[in-house]
């Protein structure tokens, strides 16, 4: 049995960063936590590490988190609870963070991805899957830590099946958590970026919940009883069932698949709407699968360079596939 620490002090420590994407206290984080183990990222910002002798399976998560500001906040318990008084805690995805981090130590193998901007729209993943996708050809499960409660492993996002309910039975009982059901309410996540290639892309419940909220929460003896299987987990014995290729033809399709009769006064309803509420309805968007490349598209712009980074430009990076 693989051995495995429990260190609810750096959950705690993680989760004091308020990490917006391109920020100087996501860098902080990266240059504290992730580059010491990584090494540099990739030029899409995101951190890879590898253990073990073509492991077939990549864990995931993401370091930036929705705070409005860069900065540190404080965080305490309340009961079996985690909290925070600024406009969110960051569990998400800071938990996935810690949980992997947990398993480094302990040296479960698989391919570890620490993943860029998915608050943007899921950035990071999807470039390292166009840009690398030749060391997809190992990799027959994804599974991402980043899903809230404590009862799902997530089979489906944006309409389109990501994973077997086969498969999510079996890694609920390889980690003997019979809590953990197949879900198929996913939404749009990193692993999703990897489900037009790999067979089982799923999220894992990692216990936070009321995630993008003041109200924010992560229950602490979830988490850490999740580490301990995560750690314990025979991951050689998991199968693979779903077929990739069998994605349907509108999966991540285009906006001009649909089609709808709208008059004057709806139109305007929405532009008022969406001028009152942007940061909302581009968080809709996304949830729905419609992204920039998509709007770009579908709107016939010749080009369109959004306002962020990575906190500047990252020299002789790399990507140890």
């Amino acid at each position: 049995m693989i051995g495995y620490e429990v260190d609810r002090g750096l959950l705690l420590r993680l989760m004091t960063y308020m990490r917006p994407s391109g920020g100087r206290t996501e860098r902080k984080f990266c240059e504290i936590y992730l580059e010491p183990i990584c090494g540099l990222p990739d030029d899409s910002g995101n951190y890879t590490l590898v253990l073990g002798d073509r492991p077939n399976v990549c864990f995931t998560s993401h370091y930036d988190t929705v705070h409005y500001s860069d900065g540190y906040q404080k965080v305490y318990m309340d009961g079996d609870f985690a909290k925070s008084d600024s406009d969110c805690l960051g569990a998400d995805c800071t938990t996935g963070i810690w949980l992997m981090l947990g398993m480094i130590k302990a040296g479960v193998e698989g391919v570890y991805v620490f993943h860029a901007a998915e608050e943007l729209g899921c950035i990071g993943s999807q470039a390292l899957v166009y840009d690398y996708p030749s060391w997809l050809v190992e990799i027959d499960f994804v599974i991402s830590f980043d899903r809230y409660g404590t009862d799902s492993i997530i089979t489906e996002q944006m309409g389109g099946k990501t994973a077997s309910k086969q498969f999510a039975k079996d890694l609920s009982k390889l980690l003997d958590l019979p809590q953990l059901k197949p879900d198929p309410t996913g939404v749009y996540t990193d692993s999703n970026s990897y489900a037009s290639t790999v067979s089982e892309c799923t999220n894992v419940s990692v216990g936070y919940y009321s995630q993008h909220t003041s109200k924010e929460k992560q229950d602490i003896p979830y988490a850490e009883m999740l580490l301990e299987r995560l750690c314990k987990a025979r991951w050689s014995t998991l199968a693979s069932y779903r077929d990739p290729t069998l994605l349907e033809p509108s999966y991540r399709g285009s906006m001009s698949n649909y089609s709808y009769d709208s008059d004057e006064g709806e139109v305007a309803d929405l532009v008022d709407l969406m001028s009152e509420r942007p940061d909302q309805v581009a968080e809709l968007l996304l949830s729905y699968g419609v992204d920039c490349d998509m709007l770009i598209r579908d709107l016939g712009l010749d080009e369109y360079t959004p306002d962020y980074n990575y906190g500047g430009a990252y020299e002789d990076s790399q990507i140890p596939f």
